[in-house]
């Protein structure tokens, strides 16, 4: 556990994002065949990163001696691929949306905590799909008759963390502008927002940000955006076009909430700093998420971050079982109800008119 003298000595930092740039960028023969691919191609040479040609459509070689090899090997490799077949089919997301789709799988950031280990397969590398204008194309076939269709598109990636090298979420908000009754949601830890703020998004693209407090940020959230860098660029996405901002609806997703040393009242000052950068009127969601890992996820990533001061501790948390009989640790009731009644209280006093989408 982190102790409280750690807590007394984290302070807010505003710190230049850095851009992910990939050590390697691998392009597979499918890839280069799609437009798509050869734009991002021409993104990535005028970078002036490293730029492999594959033979094959398999990655290969990016196996490490060991699980942190290979995730260090992973971590710094762009792969540009083509999205298999089993990406069309779309599958149900709630309580995020109502079907989630990929511009990519794999993720720039280093979260401790990491919701991806375990579920993708191989190493995790960034995968980009070149072929983002069938993906796209295929989301009509999953529109509901008369009403909104609501679309998560960061499940396995973290879209704004990677635009700067593909460009996909702009071409993505830029196609669902042109929708009916079709809404993207995207999440991220990254600040790069500029790029997005005069597209015409048409109020079909609902941007959220992933906040947490300064410790969880600054300990557990490597490669990240600073958390003050994150509530300006939350700023910049909900403050109306005339006055320079993107117009957006926006979200915050309280993630991985965690009942740390003295959280209320790093949590509280959290909060207050949110308050003080929404200082307009705005339309603005919430999303509460506490900490939960599964047997799989917790030995990879103990493996990926032997150091790490997440309590993985199944003693104090309760086994929950999803619908497929795989096992999740979650905080006992206690706790969960403890944490759910400060977080609605606070939240409502603060921003009496936004709702709270969901609690898990």
């Amino acid at each position: 556990m982190i102790a409280t003298q750690e807590i007394e000595e984290i302070k807010p930092i505003v710190r230049k994002t850095k851009l992910w740039i990939p050590k390697q960028v691998l392009f597979t023969p499918a890839a280069l065949q799609e437009p798509r691919g050869q734009q991002i191609y021409e993104r990535v040479k005028d970078l002036g990163l490293p730029i492999e040609e594959l033979k094959q459509n398999r990655l290969v070689g990016l196996r490490g001696a060991d699980e942190r090899e290979t995730y260090r090997k992973a971590k710094s490799t762009l792969a540009v691929v083509t999205a298999p077949a089993s990406a069309f089919k779309l599958q149900p997301i709630p309580p995020s949306a109502d079907y989630q789709f990929h511009l990519a799988e794999g993720c720039p950031a280093h979260c401790q905590y990491c919701y991806l280990a375990g579920s993708l397969q191989g190493p995790p590398v960034i995968r980009a799909f070149a072929n983002l204008p069938a993906i796209l194309e295929n989301l009509k076939n999953y529109q509901k008759p008369n009403q909104v269709t609501t679309f998560e598109a960061s499940c396995y990636t973290d879209p704004l963390g990677i635009e700067h090298v593909t460009g996909s979420l702009s071409e993505t908000i830029r196609f669902f502008g042109e929708q009916e009754n079709m809404n993207l949601r995207w999440v991220s830890k990254f600040d790069q927002v500029d790029g997005l703020l005069q597209l015409p998004h048409n109020g079909h693209t609902h941007p959220r940000l992933s906040l947490n407090t300064e410790l969880v940020a600054s300990r557990m959230e490597a490669g990240t955006a600073s958390m003050e860098a994150r509530l300006v660029a939350i700023r910049k996405l909900a403050l109306p076009k005339a006055q320079g901002g993107g117009g957006y609806k926006v979200g915050i997703v309280l993630a991985p909430i965690m009942p740390l040393p003295d959280w209320e009242e790093q949590y509280t000052h959290l909060l207050n700093r949110l308050e003080q950068t929404l200082d307009f009127p705005c339309e603005i969601t919430f999303e509460l998420i506490t900490h939960r890992f599964t047997p799989g996820s917790k030995a990879l990533l103990q493996e990926w971050y032997p150091n790490t001061s997440i309590d993985f501790d199944e003693t104090n948390r309760s086994l929950k079982f999803n619908k497929f009989g795989g096992k999740k640790y979650v905080y006992n009731t206690v706790t969960m109800n403890m944490l759910r009644s400060f977080f609605q209280s606070e939240i409502k006093r603060r921003f009496p008119d936004a709702p709270i989408l969901y609690w898990t």
